[in-house]
C-alpha cells in the first residue's frame, strides 16, 4: 500500500504522549506541510500558534477539561484569521474589507482553511511516528482563550492540535463505512441510509464489547441521539460576532 495512504488509514486519536519535545526538525516539516495545504482564494485565512508556556498550556487543558493539552510535545492552536488581510491596507480599503469579511461565506473559508491545513499537519506529523489529537473543547470558553493569547479582531480561535511522541497504544476505532457518507449524483434514501446504519451500529457494538479498555455497550446511533439531544454552548455564537465574524 502506498505509504501516504496507510499512514491515513492507520489514524487514531493519541491521549498519552512522552515527555520528549518534538524535534525541532520534525516540527519544521509538519509547520511546512500544513503552510502547503489548499485554500481558497489564495487567502490562507488561519494562523497556527505554537503554545510551549506551560502556564498558557495549563490554562487550555483546565479549559477543556483534557490534561493532555498541557502534557504532550507541542500543542498548535488554529485560528480563523482575516487580521492579517488588512494589514497594509488604507483606512477606506480596511472599512470595506472588514465588513466583507463578516459574511457567513468568509467565516467558512476561514473554517476550511484551518481545517486543511490541520489535516495535514496531523498526516505529517503521524508519517513521522507522532500522535495527535484534536481538541475541539477549547470552545468551551473562547473569550478566555482569546485573551489568553492577545487575539485581536477579525481572529478567532476554533480548534486545538494536541501532538507528542505516543505513549500508548490506541486501536483505531471504525469510521462510517463508504455506504453511509459517499453517494453517487443524489443524496441516498432513508431506507438505503438506515441499512447502512444498522450494520455499522452492529461493528460498533462489535468494538466496544471487545476494545482493550474501556468497554461497554454502545451504539454509534444511540450516542448520535444523546450527542445532539444536549444543548451545546450558547456563547460561541455571539463570541464570534463580537470577533466581527458570521454576523450576515
Amino acid at each position: 500500500m502506498n505509504s501516504i495512504i496507510d499512514t491515513i488509514l492507520n489514524h487514531r486519536s493519541i491521549r498519552k504522549f512522552t515527555e520528549q519535545p518534538l524535534i525541532a526538525e520534525h516540527l519544521d516539516m509538519i509547520i511546512d506541510a500544513a503552510r502547503s495545504s489548499s485554500t481558497s482564494s489564495y487567502l490562507m485565512a488561519y494562523t497556527m500558534i505554537g503554545v510551549t508556556d506551560p502556564e498558557k498550556k495549563a490554562a487550555l487543558a483546565s479549559i477543556s477539561n483534557q490534561p493532555y493539552i498541557k502534557d504532550n510535545g507541542h500543542f498548535v492552536l488554529f485560528c480563523g484569521d482575516y487580521h492579517r488581510h488588512m494589514l497594509k491596507a488604507n483606512e477606506q480599503e480596511k472599512v470595506t474589507m472588514a465588513y466583507n469579511v463578516q459574511s457567513t461565506e468568509y467565516f467558512m473559508i476561514a473554517t476550511v482553511d484551518a481545517t486543511i491545513a490541520a489535516q495535514n499537519m496531523t498526516v505529517a506529523a503521524e508519517s513521522l511516528g507522532i500522535g495527535a489529537c484534536y481538541i475541539g473543547s477549547i470552545k468551551r470558553d473562547l473569550d478566555l482563550v482569546s485573551d489568553l493569547f492577545d487575539l485581536p479582531e477579525h481572529v478567532v480561535p476554533l480548534f486545538g492540535l494536541a501532538l507528542g511522541y505516543p505513549d500508548e497504544q490506541q486501536e483505531i476505532k471504525p469510521k462510517l463505512p463508504k455506504e453511509a457518507v459517499y453517494f453517487e449524483n443524489t443524496y441516498k434514501d432513508d431506507v438505503a441510509h438506515k441499512a447502512a446504519l444498522e450494520q455499522f451500529d452492529k461493528t460498533i457494538e462489535t468494538y466496544y464489547r471487545t476494545r482493550t479498555t474501556n468497554k461497554r455497550e454502545d451504539s454509534w446511533t444511540k450516542q448520535m441521539v444523546k450527542t445532539l439531544h444536549n444543548q451545546r454552548n450558547d456563547r460561541l455564537t455571539p463570541f464570534v460576532k463580537e470577533k466581527k465574524f458570521n454576523t450576515r
